[in-house]
């Protein structure tokens, strides 16, 4: 049996998830039962993940499942549901498409700055950027700040966060991170005509940058954007 301060944040859950498909934030969990400080949250989190009611997703921000009710209903999202008509034999049972667990952020590292304009260091960093995975498809993703303005005719503009794909290769046309030299990188058109490489900038105001196919490694390619506005 669960306290009553159980019961109420787990139900507190499952109607924010229920409207949105987005898990309440710490905060608004310590709000919501009037709770002193956010260690009382992570206490109540912690039980009602042992009892098996809730399950935390791995890697993701504010990701918690409801797996099942304090009555012990049948697991949501996880059980058929049966026919209308349970005496009814011949009706076949209906099965619903399981729903979504709260998966809407994912944590992905941010590794410094990339120019979109004359070449700089890309720092490697340990902090992480959360970002809906709406933007991300399969693989590995890592985020740059964008510096510069050579990008701005394909909608990338100075401070915007590229989210990357991590690949060594990429088809001409794509927007890549490219390492120029084994020091600086950039984000460009990635070209490639008479056995050289040639990053193609979005700005009339830029220049193509030329380089031998062993001066350039390719490793990303441009996946989506986030944006700030102040």
């Amino acid at each position: 049996m669960l306290t009553r301060k159980q019961h109420e944040l787990l139900r507190f859950i499952q109607t924010r998830l229920d409207e949105s498909g987005i898990s309440p934030s710490f905060e608004e969990m310590k709000e919501a039962l009037d709770l002193k400080s956010k260690s009382g949250v992570h206490r109540l989190i912690s039980a009602l993940e042992e009892r098996g009611f809730i399950r935390r997703l791995p890697n993701r921000a504010r990701a918690l499942e409801v797996l099942r009710q304090p009555d012990d209903a049948s697991l949501r999202a996880t059980r058929p549901a049966m026919a209308a008509n349970s005496n009814d034999q011949s009706a076949p049972a209906t099965s619903h498409p399981a729903a979504q667990p709260a998966n809407d952020v994912i944590e992905i590292p941010l590794h410094g700055r990339i120019a979109a304009g004359v070449p700089i260091e890309a720092l490697e960093g340990q902090s992480t950027l959360p970002v809906p995975a709406a933007l991300l498809g399969t693989g590995e993703h890592y985020a740059l700040e964008v510096s510069g303005d050579s990008m701005i005719e394909a909608g990338i503009l100075d401070g915007d966060f590229a989210l990357v794909k991590r690949t060594s290769s990429a088809r001409d046309g794509e927007i890549v991170v490219a390492l120029v030299r084994g020091e600086e990188a950039t984000l460009k058109y990635l070209r490639r005509e008479a056995g050289m490489v040639r990053l193609d900038p979005a700005n009339a105001a830029y220049e193509p940058q030329i380089y031998g196919p062993d001066e350039v490694e390719v490793q990303g390619k441009l996946a989506g954007l986030l944006r700030r506005y102040h």
